[in-house]
């Protein structure tokens, strides 16, 4: 039995990058609690795999491809769900960009303009898009942000700068957003064991520096972190709006 405060039957969520990783694991957590869940990503095949294993379980979800750092793509996904007559709830901002590692002082302005696209525009423009269907009714957005948005991280300069606009970003939609009954709220993981992450998980040199920075002592897993954005979705956070929320076992700390 679901706890009430944790009760999205009725609930319909989209989440982006919800093909692996954290974005997996956020979709099932949400349809184990009765949300309908639509589980996007750039493939409709890794997407469907997804939907399927929540189906697969008891829970609702459909797939519906975007990548969202293309506007007609977003238009798109938007626009199918007006044509399925759904009513949108939640919306979980997670799919992200990191094409390089390395000095800013080396990076070309597509790898630059790529992690924008994605990280800020992105996140803007799905924003957008779901709370002018949210703003009848209310809603949840949550943006996944990172501790890098904090603590800029060697050789992910851009990618930290954009997770820092994610931040400033979630503050000033909370305000804007909160007399239509919208929530909006970041989660900062720190260093999460997922494909994303790979070239820090799978370079056993560079774990060994991480981890001494981590009083835990270990990465993530991504259902630790699914739980968190779980808690901002639902009822149990009505009176929290414009936070953001670390899990990152202790970096920052």
């Amino acid at each position: 039995m679901i706890p009430s405060l944790f009760d999205l039957t009725g609930k319909t969520a989209l989440v982006t990058g919800a093909s692996r990783g954290i974005g997996a694991s956020t979709a099932q957590l949400l349809a184990q609690c009765g949300a309908e869940v639509i589980v996007s990503s750039r493939r409709q095949d890794a997407c469907q795999e997804v939907a399927d294993s929540i189906t697969a379980g008891g829970g609702r979800a459909r797939a519906l491809a975007a990548h969202i750092g293309e506007i007609g793509a977003i238009d798109a996904l938007f626009g199918e769900l007006d044509s399925q007559g759904v009513r949108l709830d939640i919306l979980v901002n997670n799919a992200a960009a990191n094409p390089y590692h390395g000095p800013m002082l080396d990076m070309q302005l597509g790898a630059y303009d790529k992690t924008v696209e994605v990280n800020i525009r992105g996140y803007f423009y799905m924003t957008q898009q779901a709370a002018r269907r949210m703003r009848e009714h209310g809603g949840a957005i949550v943006n996944v942000a990172s501790v890098n948005g904090r603590r800029a991280a060697p050789g992910q300069g851009v990618y930290s700068f954009s997770k820092a606009a994610i931040l400033s970003m979630t503050e000033a939609w909370a305000r804007e957003l909160a007399p239509a009954g919208i929530r909006v709220n970041a989660v900062l993981p720190g260093l999460t064991d997922t494909k994303f992450a790979s070239a820090l998980t799978q370079n056993p040199d560079t774990m060994k520096q991480l981890l001494r920075t981590i009083p835990l002592g270990r990465a993530a897993q991504p259902g630790e972190i699914a739980p968190l954005i779980l808690f901002l979705c639902s009822p149990a956070a009505s009176y929290v709006t414009g936070a953001g929320f670390v899990a990152d076992g202790g970096y920052l700390a």
